[in-house]
C-alpha cells in the first residue's frame, strides 16, 4: 500500500475561502495518517510497537471503561456512534484533552484487524478512539500479520534480485 498525498504547502486553514478547502485538508491529513501508520507496521511488528508515551495508561483506561471491547473482533461503527457509545467515548478521550497531541483529531481507523484499510473496512474517528484500539490490537499481536506480509515481499523481492544478477 503506498499512498503519498502532500498537504498543499501554500495551505492555511485559519484563512481558508471555504468549509471545502478546510474539509479537504483534514481528508488528506488523515490518509498521510492512515499511510505513516501502515508503512510503520509494514516495517515493524505491531506487538513491538508503541504510539504513543502514554500506551501503557491508554490500554488499562479501555480495559477499564470498555470492558467488553474485544480487539480481535470487527468494530460496530452503529454501536460506536450510536449516543450511548458517543456519551462513553467522549468520556474516555476527554481524559486525554490536555495529555495527547490532536486527541481529537479524525483519524481513519480499520474496522477489522484482518483487513487492509479500504472505502468499505475505514471508520473515521477522533485520534483518541484509534489510539485505543490499535494500541490493544498491536499488545494482542493482530497486527503483526502486516508486517509478517511485508517481510516476505521483501524476501521475494531479495531472492528475485540475487537471482537476475547470475
Amino acid at each position: 500500500m503506498s499512498v503519498t498525498t502532500q498537504v498543499p504547502k501554500d495551505f492555511d486553514a485559519e484563512n481558508a475561502d471555504n468549509f471545502e478547502d478546510i474539509e479537504k485538508q483534514f481528508a488528506v491529513k488523515a490518509v498521510q495518517q492512515m499511510a505513516t501508520y501502515w508503512a510503520i507496521l509494514e516495517k515493524v511488528p505491531g506487538s513491538k510497537l508503541r504510539l504513543t508515551k502514554m500506551d501503557d495508561d491508554i490500554f488499562e483506561h479501555l480495559k477499564r471503561d470498555f470492558p467488553e471491547f474485544d480487539p480481535a473482533e470487527p468494530i460496530n461503527e452503529d454501536e460506536m456512534k450510536s449516543k450511548t457509545g458517543k456519551e462513553r467515548w467522549r468520556t474516555f478521550m476527554m481524559a486525554y484533552d490536555k495529555k495527547i497531541d490532536d486527541y481529537n483529531f479524525g483519524t481513519l481507523l480499520r474496522a477489522s484487524p484482518k483487513t487492509e484499510y479500504g472505502e468499505k473496512e475505514t471508520i473515521f474517528v477522533p485520534r483518541m478512539q484509534f489510539y485505543a484500539v490499535e494500541i490493544a490490537r498491536n499488545r494482542a499481536g493482530l497486527n503483526d500479520w502486516i508486517y509478517e506480509e511485508a517481510e516476505k515481499e521483501r524476501q521475494k523481492a531479495k531472492g528475485n534480485t540475487q537471482g537476475s544478477s547470475a
